[in-house]
């Protein structure tokens, strides 16, 4: 039998415990495993970087879950893994190689530069795997999974082919947020907007002379767009971004504007490029208006700069009015003729275009600036803050640029609207912009399609409620997914492409459109026309998508020239797999069939667009199930002047620091009590002096609570040993007699039942601070502060002993059950112990206790019936004790020193009081005299009310010193009350004085005169 250290270190404890649990495969599941299914997927990290405290958060609920749910009878699997994260993983390479090698991406093959990231994303998939286990996440290790392995990628493969062979992906020419820096597409959802400061620059644009010579004088004396009647010589443009200048293919008035009929026909002869363009019309240029709130207003001219190929509006004016799209600047950011820039704009410009070329974008900025104050067609700056586009990962400004990209058609409605028809009946707001209702109907459901009940429709909830408008805005307003990523890490596009003559491709690729590949190929084609590139004419791009596993095809269409797309997905398309490729989705396997839908997604606002949504429409899409059916958004940690945690601002935590400085139950205590429902909650960072790592005030709670549950438990368990030894090694342990319970005993239980219910009712609801603090009181509160000390006389009387230890061992199970999610290693370990020393125990028909030789696998406590007389008069004990404690520690008592205390009660409450002498004198250290109701005040007694009786501490007082101090209370309050009554009835003061004030002196007031009331 092994002996508990007095002294809790976490350090032996957790390891010991993470080497049964894995030794033993107790975080191990099976779909024939009894139970009704219960799974979990990991918000798998990116393989950038170690894991943060925001993890640590996420992952200690997911555990709590799991935990829960196994311990209560669920067949529960928790199912890990780590994504590969394609343009911050490759980012973080690049910047390693080049500080390392002095070489860029660029500098190496692509599979040899992929090999590079294979070994950075295989050192810290092992890191990330141990921090999770030191966390003490019950993960089924056995399932990991990677978004790159190889049966992920057979789901990506199938995935992407079903879509594309159902025309819901597709080949486009668009508008997409750029990254210059990584130099990649962005979908909308990983844009991240930031106020910045910029400026409102206004160019004067000439007038197209009726000539043709474009050299008319600029007109003087006039501004912000107002063309003179008599010499309509320029216009003038206001813009953020005038490099972009250079693609302007039009200028836009609105039609309402009074000089919209003089300008009708004209034309523009664009600056620098030389380029002829026309004014049109158009109801999104906004009006000018210097008095108006609308700061667009405040700044617009009234004349537009449309620049369709930068720019997201301009791109739509552009469609509308059938306008050229000219691409001029390169991938990275620099002014390039090199990427849709049309030849005969610099066979027409002179040498200041050319100068322009190779030019950062920024650079080009100052450049086209400069050239417009040099040559009098800059009219005025003004300073302008806005918000801009940053990339999610680079944090550079996005640039809105044409080209050609793979898009899902998420808009379709068996996807958005699926997503929408998924969301509870009582969480939908009604929407007027889309006339949708989720309700089942064979009528047409407001995207344009039939639908059809399903079992899933309405069954989608989110906790808290509020982010569920999140999700519904998102889906309304969705744009097509542009999921193609100009990267070498990824999961690369399936698709081969060559170019044909438009009359000869279907000759030339007849035998591939036989039976024999017609089921392992689908086929799109692009027009020149429908391309950003400048393709010849008459051509037509054929595009061939390759089903998995099909490599015979991949290698024909190789053989007829076909070259796969370079392009990688973006990451979040084999995320959106996850709930179905965890469970080796497309194969049709017990544990997809078992596991999928599961239950409960743990995660972050941030993600609700750019990873709930997907997995809810391909989960929809493929299988007709939701992925899960409770999405819980949990609350972001910030520093404790509410900065997001980061490695620039030096204030993030490593939760590897945590467990070793505090352990990993005080990091999850901790941790759970902080999850209220609150959108943000903070934690002040401090640094360890000795150990120079951050660290947090904040954790000192849980590691005291860790402390008390090791300490208490120790104690019990001494005690239980004492009353064993008593009992004899042999004998069996007393049988359950709840007639011999005392009233502590009675309580205990009754308490014990109610905080089941409490927290039964907090983990179904999320509520994990709820959670932790029910658990908190009880067992400090309750278990520690009370019973423990209540039943130290029976534990030492031989009758009693018996009852007692059947009811503290059953509480004791009970307790280590309810904490074990939260704080599984000190639990798991203590319970061992109390299995050696007390291996039968239960309250029968209260508390039920069937044994396990591992706490992780025992069986969750089931609320029994509570006793609420016990619970209604063991409170009035609990009075009455704390307010002799309370007089003896204003009278400054000998803490050692017992007290006589006599109390006036009558009826129920007195025979209470007599049937629990004991429990009185021992709590409160005092002799417990009279209990009467016509009791006379004691001599020298302090008195307080308490409990609905009225409690005589005597020999507190000294009489005589009690009168002189009463007198002079009394003299103060006399003087105090005269002084503001004085104060009060001055006219001057009550009409002058902030009402405030005067009210806060009149409650003073009323206040002291109670009190002298009082002294009588």
């Amino acid at each position: 039998m092994t002996d508990l250290p007095k002294t809790y270190d976490p350090a032996a404890v957790e390891p010991e415990a993470n080497r049964v649990w894995t030794d033993e495969k107790l975080f191990h599941a099976e779909p024939t495993d009894p139970g009704k299914p219960y799974a979990i997927v990991i918000p798998p990290p990116n393989v950038t970087a170690a894991l943060h405290l925001g993890h640590a958060l996420n992952n200690t609920l997911q555990d709590i879950l799991t935990r829960w749910r196994r311990m209560a009878g669920d067949n529960a699997i928790w199912l890990p893994g780590t994504d590969h994260a394609g343009i911050a993983t490759q980012t973080v390479v690049e910047k390693r190689v080049l500080a390392e090698e002095g070489k860029r991406r660029t500098d190496f093959a692509r599979d040899e530069f992929v090999k590079k990231i294979q070994t950075w994303k295989d050192e810290y998939e092992v890191r990330i795997t141990e921090q999770l286990k030191a966390m003490g996440c019950s993960c089924d290790w056995d399932r990991q999974a990677f978004t790159m392995d190889e049966p992920r990628a057979k789901a990506v493969r199938e995935a992407f082919f079903q879509l594309f062979k159902e025309g819901l992906i597709y080949r486009g020419k668009r508008l997409v947020n750029w990254d210059p820096a990584t130099q990649t597409a962005l979908a909308d959802d990983e844009v991240e907007m930031e106020e910045v400061d910029g400026h409102f620059y206004y160019l004067k644009y000439p007038l197209e002379s009726e000539s043709g010579t474009g050299d008319s004088p600029v007109a003087s004396g006039q501004r912000h767009g107002q063309v003179a009647h008599a010499t309509m010589e320029y216009v003038t443009v206001a813009t953020t971004r005038p490099e972009t200048m250079l693609g302007d293919t039009a200028v836009a008035i609105n039609p309402k504007d009074p000089r919209a009929a003089q300008l009708r026909g004209k034309k523009i002869r664009l600056p620098i490029v030389n380029r002829v363009i026309p004014i049109i019309e158009d109801d999104y240029v906004v009006l000018p208006d210097p008095k108006s709130d609308d700061p667009k207003a405040q700044f617009a001219t009234g004349f537009l700069k449309v620049t369709p190929a930068h720019d997201p509006n301009d791109y739509e004016i552009g469609l509308r009015h059938k306008l050229p799209m000219i691409n001029v600047l390169a991938p990275d950011g620099t002014i390039s003729d090199q990427h849709g820039w049309p030849t005969e704009d610099f066979d027409q410009a002179g040498e200041d275009l050319q100068n322009l070329l190779g030019l950062d974008r920024f650079e080009a900025r100052r450049a086209v600036v400069e050239w417009f104050k040099r040559n009098n067609l800059l009219e005025e700056v003004k300073p302008y803050r806005h918000s801009v586009g940053h990339s999610y990962r680079s944090h550079v400004p996005i640039e809105p640029y044409l080209s050609d990209q793979w898009y899902c058609k998420v808009t379709d409605a068996r996807l958005a609207g699926a997503a929408l028809r998924a969301m509870s009946r009582e969480q939908f707001e009604s929407s007027r912009s889309t006339g949708f209702q989720p309700v089942s109907s064979d009528q047409n459901n407001g995207h344009g399609f039939q639908t059809h009940a399903t079992d899933w429709e309405g069954q989608l909830k989110f906790f808290p409620p509020r982010y569920a408008k999140t999700f519904q805005t998102w889906h309304e307003n969705i744009r097509d997914w542009c999921i193609s990523r100009q990267l070498w890490w990824g999961h690369r596009i399936p698709v081969w492409s060559k170019m044909f003559p438009a009359s000869t491709w279907h000759d030339a690729l007849k035998h591939l459109l036989t039976r024999k590949y017609k089921n392992r190929l689908a086929t799109t084609m692009v027009t020149s026309s429908d391309s950003c590139f400048v393709l010849p004419r008459d051509t037509m791009t054929v595009y061939m998508c390759v089903a998995p596993g099909n490599e015979d095809v991949e290698q024909e269409l190789e053989r007829l020239g076909f070259e796969q797309d370079p392009d990688v997905l973006d990451t979040w398309f084999s995320s959106g797999l996850w709930p179905m490729s965890t469970l080796n989705w497309p194969e049709q396997t017990p544990e997809l069939e078992k596991w999928n839908p599961t239950h409960t997604l743990c995660t972050a606002r941030e993600i609700i667009t750019l990873w709930v949504s997907r997995m809810v429409m391909f989960n929809l899409y493929f299988l007709n199930r939701l992925p899960f059916s409770e999405v819980f958004v949990h609350a972001m940690i910030q520093d404790g002047e509410g900065r997001k945690m980061s490695k620039s601002l030096g204030n993030g935590v490593d939760p590897l620091d945590i467990i070793s400085s505090h352990g990993a139950d005080a990091m999850r205590f901790t941790l759970t009590l902080m999850t209220t429902n609150t959108q943000d909650v903070r934690m002040p960072v401090e640094r360890d002096p000795k150990s120079g790592k951050n660290t947090s005030p904040k954790f000192d709670i849980g590691r005291n609570f860790c402390n008390k549950v090791w300490n208490a438990v120790r104690f019990a368990i001494m005690n239980l040993e004492e009353a064993r030894r008593h009992e004899g090694t042999e004998a069996r342990r007393e049988e359950v007699d709840e007639t011999r319970w005392s009233l502590a005993d009675r309580w205990i239980v009754s308490r014990f039942n109610r905080t089941i219910a409490a927290c039964d009712e907090a983990l179904t609801n999320y509520r994990f601070d709820q959670y932790a603090k029910g658990c908190y009181d009880f067992f400090w509160g309750d278990l520690c502060d009370w019973y423990l000390e209540a039943i130290k006389p029976a534990m030492r009387d031989p009758a009693r002993q018996g009852q007692t230890a059947n009811v503290l061992a059953a509480v004791l199970d009970g307790s280590l059950r309810l904490l074990h999610p939260m704080i599984p290693f000190i639990t798991e370990v203590l319970y061992w112990r109390l299995n050696e020393v007390r291996p039968e125990r239960g309250l029968p028909g209260r508390i039920m206790c069937c044994t396990s030789p591992r706490l992780i696998r025992a069986a969750w406590p089931r609320a029994g019936e509570v006793t609420e007389t016990a619970e209604a008069l063991f409170p009035k004990l609990q009075e009455i004790i704390g307010a002799i404690r309370n007089l003896r520690n204003d009278y400054k008592a000998d803490p050692k020193k017992r007290v006589t205390v006599s109390i006036s009660a009558s009826g129920e409450t007195a025979g209470t009081i007599e049937s629990n002498r004991e429990l009185i004198e021992l709590l409160a250290t005092c002799t417990l005299g009279r209990v009467t109701s016509d009791l006379s005040a004691p001599a020298n007694a302090a008195r307080a009310t308490a409990g609905g009786c009225e409690i005589f501490v005597e020999g507190l007082v000294d009489e005589s010193a009690d009168r002189e101090r009463s007198a002079r209370r009394r003299d103060e309050l006399v003087k105090s009350i005269a002084s503001m009554k004085g104060r009060l009835a001055n006219p001057s003061y009550v009409s002058k004085a902030p009402p405030h004030l005067v009210k806060q002196t009149q409650d003073q007031l009323a206040e002291l005169e109670a009190e002298l009331a009082k002294l009588g």
